[in-house]
């Protein structure tokens, strides 16, 4: 499972997929988050701009990405 550790208070979906190298452009990511194959603690997330916080998990591909502060 990748981390990715937070700078600020929380990361947005859109960018949390980029951070982690799951996505190449914000595009991509909109796509991906619109067509339902992104999970957030388990659930389909359809909001791009979703507040992450610490201990929140995203899911994508296979892949889990776990948000650290």
């Amino acid at each position: 499972m990748e981390i990715i550790k937070l700078r600020d208070e929380y990361i947005k979906l859109g960018q949390a997929l980029k951070a982690a190298g799951l996505v190449e452009s914000g595009v991509d990511a909109k796509f991906a988050i619109q067509d339902g194959l992104v999970k957030l603690n388990g659930v389909v997330e359809m909001q791009r701009g979703k507040k992450l916080y610490d201990g929140d998990i995203i899911e994508f591909e296979g892949q889990k990405i776990r948000i650290e502060k």
